[in-house]
């Protein structure tokens, strides 16, 4: 049986500001536990509030690896003013603009995963341009735009080292999703069609690929 969190990692799961529903976040949290046993962090794109960073701090915690999460938390564009998705209790008052950091940081604080954690704040082309490292997992869930989902893949899948997982939220193939999930099916076709991963398992929305070959690409 995949793994599952156990109960007071689900609560604070499901407590937590956010939008993956459980059967998503169950999904998410198998393919953690499979990746951190290669010993290498896991990586998330878009942390949001932290609800998924709950699901890989924990698996990171047990695999005794690091989960690294990137995310400039001013909010993608679903979630700006005017917008379906968009919450004003994560505006800043002082500045007018959303900034979901210092939820985030409760969120692992209640969970008792701050020290599991490290928060990568930035814009993710900046952060992925400078990063060397191979990871076990990454996981986008950021922007849903060709230009930002297009930007997570491109500087984030070739650091998926061999035999590593690519977790790609929010795959809607149907036309009528162009806004909340076509871009990220078009790089999930694009993953699977460049040859270099391959499909594992399906939930919902979730896509999870494993990196097939001996070795990560370039800059990895």
């Amino acid at each position: 049986m995949p793994a599952a969190p156990k109960p007071d990692i689900l609560a604070a799961f499901e407590a937590a500001k956010g939008f993956m529903p459980v059967d998503e976040g169950l999904a998410l949290y198998a393919a953690a536990v499979e990746a951190a046993r290669l010993g290498l962090p896991l990586l998330e794109v878009g942390t949001y509030c932290g609800r998924s960073t709950i699901l890989l701090a924990d698996a990171a915690r047990q695999a005794g690896v690091t989960a690294l999460t990137v995310d400039h938390h001013r909010g993608s564009e679903e979630q700006q003013p005017g917008w379906d998705y968009h919450d004003p209790a994560t505006v800043d008052p002082e500045i007018g603009l959303m900034d979901t950091l210092p939820t985030f940081r409760r969120t692992l604080h209640r969970a008792g995963l701050e020290q599991h954690v490290v928060a990568l704040v930035g814009r993710s082309p900046q952060i992925a341009a400078i990063w060397r490292s191979p990871l076990a997992l990454v996981f986008i869930d950021g922007g849903h735009t060709d230009e930002h989902a297009t930007a997570d893949y491109e500087g984030w899948a070739p650091h998926v080292a061999a035999g590593g997982l690519l977790v790609i939220h929010d795959v809607f193939p149907h036309p009528a999703d162009e806004f909340t999930g076509q871009a990220p099916y078009r790089v999930y076709l694009r993953a699977l069609q460049s040859g270099e991963f391959t499909e594992v398992s399906a939930a919902n929305s979730l896509r999870v690929l494993r990196r097939t070959g001996s070795a990560a690409g370039p800059g990895s």
